[in-house]
């Protein structure tokens, strides 16, 4: 009689661990997923909201520098895995991918939902159970794991065990970050959780709150130190947020964790060349006010108006009073002094994480064999734009291979 299959204990069930459950079950494990939520995949689904965004189809040595410093510890699992086999997976399912105009991968449903569903229904067929309203609380004295659920506590014993957590944003979805003081406990080295891909806090004006919340800053150009990026920025009650300043996150969160603050320019009409602005801003103004002036010489919006305001009142000048060329340097290099950083529970993703020296090459932790790691928990950081799924897929796949090695040195 052939032995009974080793079992698996994968903790998280959202795209990290159910990618490390297919794997382990393909390869002949029996496979358990638990998570503290009623329902699986709930970031997953959040993040389908506007479009899926699965991945990105530029060249893989451009998608990898996207990770930074994490970027040779993630290379393996990428390589192995890479944005190309993850359409050829989603159209597996049913589920065809098309790129878009900003080179973004998105399945042609638009949706996350239909292919979670088809994912789980594969995953039932290969066996996959899934236990629900389990939340991990750590490992017992014999090493079982230990969860709390409606019935009280409960405890699981497996071959080995995959965690897949995921960060601390988002946490009414299911990721609130507990498993760090957990594993922190055990002596494990955690780089500390952050807000990633977040927005930021500024000291609005009570008049400018009040009128521009919730504006868009559209065909803007972001600079933060020598790092620039063309798009979009959303004025808050509390500052700003937006996929241009979720692209310099990183920058912006450093400066402020070393010094206090950061500064951000914006500017208003990138497309513009400095002679071209000047000139229009030199026409005569006649009787026309000033925002209206602005807004038919210089194309500016109303909130990009009221920006400059801001901007200026906090330099104590008036813009009536500044020439045509200071008036073009300040439109296309507004700053905007950023106090903070918005609250980790509204952060699209979390930096931070158990550092790369904890694991072996196979996502092991190395003082826990039989341990695996993959995902958000990691200490890695990504910006939007398919890189955040692309790395969680490719460490779930990682560490299921790892776990199926171990297994099969261990048997």
């Amino acid at each position: 009689m052939s032995p009974p299959p080793k079992t698996i204990a994968i903790l998280g069930a959202g795209p990290a661990g159910l990618m490390a459950a297919e794997v382990l079950a393909r390869g002949g494990a029996a496979v358990t997923v638990y998570d503290a939520m009623p329902s699986v995949g709930r970031k997953f689904l959040m993040a389908g909201r506007g479009g899926l965004n699965l991945t990105h189809s530029e060249p893989l040595p451009q998608f990898l520098a996207r990770y930074r410093e994490a970027a040779p510890h993630l290379q393996a699992a990428v390589d192995a895995f890479p944005p190309n086999a993850l359409r050829d997976w989603s159209e597996a399912l049913g589920q065809e991918t098309f790129v878009g105009s900003s080179g973004r991968v998105f399945p042609k449903a638009f949706k996350a939902s239909p292919l979670l569903r088809a994912w789980l229904r594969r995953l039932d067929s290969m066996g996959v159970k899934l236990a629900l309203r389990h939340r991990w609380t750590g490992w017992g004295e014999n090493g079982h794991l230990r969860f709390q659920t409606p019935d009280g506590p409960r405890t699981a014993e497996a071959d080995a065990t995959v965690l897949a957590l995921g960060g601390a944003s988002w946490p009414r979805l299911g990721s609130d970050g507990s498993w760090a003081e957990t594993l922190a406990a055990k002596g494990f080295k955690i780089s500390r959780l952050r807000p990633a891909n977040s927005g930021f806090t500024v000291a609005w004006s009570e008049i400018f709150r009040d009128r521009f919340e919730g504006q868009p800053l559209k065909g803007v150009a972001l600079t933060s130190g020598l790092n620039t990026v063309r798009g979009e920025a959303i004025v808050t009650r509390t500052g700003i947020e937006g996929g241009a300043i979720y692209a310099l996150s990183a920058d912006l969160r450093e400066a402020i964790d070393s010094s206090g603050a950061a500064t951000l320019h914006i500017a208003l009409r990138p497309d513009l060349e400095a002679n071209d602005l000047i000139a229009k801003l030199s026409a005569p103004k006649g009787k026309q006010s000033l925002s209206n002036f602005l807004r038919k010489a210089a194309g500016l919006s109303p909130v990009a108006i009221g920006l400059l305001q801001e901007a200026a009142k906090a330099a104590g000048v008036s813009l009536s009073l500044l020439s045509p060329a200071d008036l073009a340097r300040l439109i296309n290099a507004v700053p905007i002094e950023l106090t903070g950083t918005a609250p980790i529970a509204r952060a699209i993703s979390t930096a931070g994480g158990i550092v790369f020296d904890e694991l072996d090459p196979d996502y092991m932790l190395r003082r826990l064999p039989g341990v695996f790691v993959a995902g958000e928990m990691l200490d890695w950081e990504a910006p939007t734009g398919g890189y955040l799924l692309q790395a969680s897929f490719a460490t779930g796949a990682a560490a299921g291979r790892g776990a199926l090695k171990w297994l099969s040195h261990e048997t």
